[in-house]
């Protein structure tokens, strides 16, 4: 039996690496768009190409790498993620030209980004089975705290300090702090583990899929064209969130203090989310998941005063509160638990890639002369296509169920 002081440990080791993934996710990365760009004297679409090749690059090797966790000890396999975090930054801070930022975003992307979400979602997918849900809407909060609590805060740090301090800071927390938490959270963990069984539950037994049989069911494809729309639109809005207060004449805070309605919006649809999937499965919340997001991008599209700049992140962080459950949740439902590691991996790996997309997309776009309501038009555009095709095939995302 796991006690329950062990499921919490589970817990706090999940959140405090989903919060440190923030260092390699967009929202971060994009708050040093700006300096980055006007100390190398490169364009927003020059900087886009290289967020996105750099990206694309990280996606390719997170598919092997990811699927180690499979074959390791979770707590070296967390040491690893820990140290290449820690180096990755320490590099970031001593970019000095486009070939340095390419290496930069490569490896911030692999350990922020990729690795350390992917640890610890997988680690929650596979250690908890009935309250999976709940489990991964507490984790994500880890991610809303630091979108809450980071951009305004780097805003007002490059008051003080330049942007290659902050990087320097940064790395000097992960070598101090994160070592201590695996140590005092997930040092006896097993992977195999379960939560508490003696809850009298009816188990139903599902088929466990491995990935290479996954990529060959089209309902892969189907729920990923709508798992991948808010990554990619995420991180265009993130990203050239400079671009988008340039266009519509905001003020320099207006979008670092609108991240803080898009964080209590995920913390408030995290939190539902997580209960939802747990009563309803995510299979049947899936369609509503992008809903908000289409809402979003019109709100991008119609209006022009900053007071819209809190509706338009509010709805935005609605989406991602459930698309950070589901994202996790809906994969081991239908494909089951066993090599979770190995499927989740590839999930990851489609989700950087499709963040590297919107980069490129929102960046082209822009060099071309699209204005921001032109962006949201395609963004919207493809949400509905995608949440269309999903509704017609609702019916079939049933785990393939095994006779006991």
């Amino acid at each position: 039996m796991i006690n329950l002081s062990l499921n919490k440990k589970v817990i706090i080791f999940g959140f405090i690496f989903t919060f440190f993934s923030s260092f390699g996710q967009s929202f971060f990365l994009g708050l040093f768009n700006a300096p980055i760009r006007n100390e190398l004297g490169i364009t927003h679409g020059q900087f886009g190409s290289i967020y996105a090749t750099s990206t694309i690059c990280s996606s390719l090797l997170l598919i092997w790498v990811g699927k180690k966790i499979d074959d390791y000890r979770l707590l070296n396999y967390s040491f690893f993620v820990i140290i290449l975090l820690f180096a990755s930054s320490l590099f970031f801070s001593f970019i000095n030209s486009i070939y340095f930022l390419a290496i930069g975003i490569f490896l911030m992307r692999l350990s922020g980004q990729g690795l350390m979400s992917h640890t610890s979602t997988t680690s929650i997918s596979r250690f908890f089975e009935k309250s999976r849900g709940k489990a991964l809407s507490t984790i994500w909060l880890g991610l809303s705290a630091a979108e809450f609590i980071l951009p305004l805060s780097v805003t007002y740090f490059f008051v003080v300090y330049s942007w290659r301090t902050v990087w320097q800071g940064i790395a000097i927390l992960i070598i101090l702090f994160l070592p201590l938490v695996i140590l005092n959270t997930i040092k006896s963990i097993n992977l195999e583990s379960r939560e508490d069984e003696n809850l009298n539950l009816k188990k139903i037994k599902i088929k466990n899929w491995k990935r290479r049989e996954v990529i060959k069911d089209y309902r892969f494809y189907i729920i990923s064209l709508n798992m991948l729309a808010m990554p990619w639109i995420i991180t265009g809005i993130f990203v050239y969130q400079s671009f988008i207060t340039d266009s519509k004449m905001w003020s320099a805070y207006t979008i670092p203090k609108a991240f803080m309605v898009y964080s209590i919006a995920s913390i408030i649809t995290l939190f539902s989310s997580g209960f939802l999937v747990d009563k309803f499965t995510s299979r049947k919340l899936i369609p509503i998941m992008n809903i908000p997001l289409l809402l979003a991008m019109g709100v991008l599209f119609y209006y022009e005063n900053e007071i819209y700049a809190y509706l338009l992140f509010g709805l935005v962080g609605i989406s991602n509160g459930f698309a950070n459950v589901l994202g996790s949740s809906t994969w081991a439902e239908i494909y089951g638990v066993k090599y979770i590691g190995s499927i989740k991996a590839l999930t990851t790996a489609f989700m950087v890639f499709a963040t590297a997309f919107g980069t490129a997309v929102f960046g082209i776009l822009i060099d071309n002369g699209f204005t921001i309501e032109n962006i949201a038009f395609i963004c919207g555009a493809y949400i509905l296509i995608s949440l269309i095709l999903l509704i017609a095939f609702r019916k079939t995302l049933e785990p393939v169920k095994l006779l006991n």
